[in-house]
């Protein structure tokens, strides 16, 4: 069984976010995008680096990628529930439109910019479909008339998907199962039709190998993280007190000082960004 969980973001962003894993991040936007869009080529724009996130400076492990007709992507992995991530979807999906344009470039540059979000918990109002994706259409038509067709962002909800593997037929079924069964599967063992998927062997064999022992501290302390946080926030709902769950909030953005910076702790906490800048004086 892999002991690597892909689903945990720090291993999804080098497992997928690696330049000799390109492939493998090309295929999964491939499964979720439709076949007009799929990607020839890909450029990581913020590949995996060690380095860089033990200095603070990757502290959202998203991965962004420019494909060879031009298109922007930004995937990102996200463990922990938050009932306000369609805000934080926006945002990434707006800043990296914005990053797009240079010095002396014109609005009509702007590429179609794909916004794929991997969520460990269920957010969308739908109960039974697992990948939603969302555009802007016009709402005296109902219809897409692709005036504003560089806005794609996408929902996938694993706790939704259910399939057997005797029904997973289509590239994102097979995808899915990897990255909700991994536990179960091991190289030389692998069931159909996942075996017959080559980019899903290769990611199998590539997932526990992936990190030395470095890395694998770093997978552990982040692993430690998450699990203290859904405890933090468990308790506090059981409590079921405003007061329990504020004071969960400040514990939990304490837990994170280390790990993540004051923007993206006020995003998982509701807390105040200045009140925990305070926190670190």
């Amino acid at each position: 069984m892999c002991r690597i969980n892909p689903r945990v973001d720090f291993a999804f962003k080098k497992l997928f976010g690696s330049e000799e894993n390109k492939d493998l991040l090309m295929g999964l936007i491939n499964a979720i995008v439709a076949e007009e869009d799929q990607a020839a080529d890909i450029e990581l724009k913020n590949p995996y680096s060690l380095p860089a996130y033990q200095a603070g400076k990757m502290s959202v492990l998203d991965i962004r990628a420019v494909d060879k007709a031009g298109r922007w992507y930004n995937i990102e992995m996200q463990v922990s529930e938050d009932l306000h991530f369609d805000k934080r979807a926006l945002y990434y999906w707006a800043k990296l439109v914005a990053e797009q344009l240079g010095e002396g470039m014109i609005y009509r540059q702007l590429k179609k910019t794909v916004s794929i979000n991997i969520l460990d918990f269920n957010f969308t109002p739908s109960e039974t479909e697992f990948h939603n994706l969302y555009k802007i259409t016009n709402v005296t038509t109902g219809e897409d008339d692709r005036l504003h067709d560089i806005f794609e962002l996408h929902y996938i909800e694993l706790r939704k998907f259910r399939k057997e593997y005797s029904e997973l037929v289509r590239p994102l079924d097979r995808w899915l199962a990897f990255l909700t069964r991994a536990h179960e599967l091991t190289n030389g063992k692998v069931p159909e039709p996942l075996s017959s998927d080559r980019l899903i062997l290769k990611a199998v064999e590539a997932v526990d190998r992936m990190f030395n022992e470095e890395e694998r501290a770093v997978y552990q302390l982040r692993m430690q993280t998450l699990a203290d946080a859904a405890s933090v926030i468990a308790s506090a709902e059981e409590k079921g007190l405003k007061q329990g769950i504020e004071q969960a909030k400040i514990e939990l953005a304490r837990k994170l000082l280390d790990v993540l910076d004051d923007a993206t702790i006020a995003a998982k906490t509701g807390l105040a960004q200045s009140f925990i800048a305070g926190m670190r004086r």
